[in-house]
């Protein structure tokens, strides 16, 4: 008979037979070895220090010979090991250092470079501040390279922060208003104080990128639409503008907040036009009176300083950047965040558009 598929070998003969056509019989098993981790996986990485790759106190299995009485079973011996059970990392109880970030305007290279300088992102980038407490001051598109890009980042430090039991948080600036304008209402006329005007052509004229309105998408005009105006962290009320135009939309932190998003909400190209126009007022602080200007916003709404973005340090100082006597274009000095006012207002804007610095900062200031 001659042997078909699944049949044992002809009787007699030690031909290999196929169970079903195209069976390769399997190579016979070696010694195995459990493949080494990949470099970045080894005992150095404070992530997976003390890895393994094969577990060295697995159970003994112990056979006894079988007994002569068929009928009698052979017996398994376990030796039982106890196996420790990961025990989650609580995350950090209580507020941890509070960080402050000035105006961003699409420079995300910078932005990486000064978080990671205080720590706050590792070498990819990622939330490695634990417990620590971020505030973004507003406008991070216009003008720079990758405005969509930072608000990406911070959209994602956000969630990477909450993780880690600290968190980030961002505040509407006039260029956030600018960009949802732009986005929504195009070249709509709009009453200004100088006619008629459009968000389109303002923004453009403000440093609008269109590689930014190209990709910006619904969720990115979704988080913007519902940033807050103002904030106060640890004695610190956080704005934009150095302007005491908040005044005009409520007598509380929470009365504002809500009055700027149902101002967005209701869609009207003059009600938003009017948001964007006072909230690009500055100088509030800067000249004499600005003491007393600083301590209205602060008996209003809290705290015992004001800390804000939106005009750039060398504007303050008068220290605009222009052309030296030997032609070469001077660049303005900023070490770190202006205090003035009193002591009452802090300015955050290091005029990084300007060849100046973008700052990250740790409140309350050393000193």
């Amino acid at each position: 008979m001659a042997q078909g598929a699944g049949q044992g070998p002809v009787a007699g003969t030690t031909e290999a037979v196929t169970p079903y056509p195209g069976y390769a019989a399997p190579p016979p098993l070696q010694g195995y070895t459990h493949p080494l981790p990949p470099a970045h996986l080894g005992a150095e990485d404070p992530h997976l220090g003390g890895y393994t790759p094969t577990a060295r106190d697995l159970p003994v299995i112990e056979r006894q010979p079988y007994a002569a009485d068929p009928h009698d079973v052979p017996t398994v011996e376990l030796t039982p090991i106890t196996v420790p059970q990961a025990q989650p990392q609580p995350l950090p109880s209580g507020p941890g250092p509070l960080y402050v970030v000035g105006d961003v305007h699409g420079y995300l290279d910078e932005l990486y470079a000064a978080l990671a300088a205080e720590g706050i992102v590792d070498a990819n980038g990622h939330w490695a501040a634990g417990n620590t407490r971020l505030w973004f001051l507003g406008d991070f598109t216009d003008r720079g390279p990758d405005g969509v890009g930072v608000i990406d980042l911070v959209m994602r430090l956000s969630a990477e922060a909450a993780a880690a039991g600290g968190y980030c948080k961002a505040l509407m600036g006039n260029h956030e208003l600018l960009l949802i304008g732009a986005k929504r209402f195009g070249d709509t006329p709009v009453s200004s104080g100088a006619g008629t005007a459009s968000f389109q052509a303002a923004w453009l004229l403000n440093g609008g990128q269109r590689t930014d309105m190209e990709r910006l998408e619904d969720h990115h005009l979704q988080w913007m639409s519902r940033l807050d105006a103002m904030a106060e962290e640890d004695g610190h009320l956080l704005v934009h503008s150095d302007t005491t135009a908040y005044l005009d939309y409520g007598d509380s932190i929470e009365a504002v907040n809500d009055a700027v998003t149902e101002a967005l909400q209701r869609n009207d190209p003059d009600e938003c036009w009017e948001l964007f126009r006072k909230f690009t007022k500055r100088f509030a602080f800067r000249d004499e009176a600005g003491g007393m200007a600083a301590r209205e916003l602060l008996e209003t709404y809290g705290g015992s300083r004001v800390v804000h973005g939106h005009s750039p340090i060398p504007y303050l100082l008068g220290e605009v950047p222009g052309e030296e006597a030997d032609g070469e274009e001077s660049a303005p000095v900023v070490d770190g965040p202006h205090l003035y006012a009193d002591g009452l207002a802090l300015a955050m804007d290091g005029g990084v558009t300007m060849a100046g610095k973008l700052l990250v900062v740790q409140l309350p200031l050393a000193g």
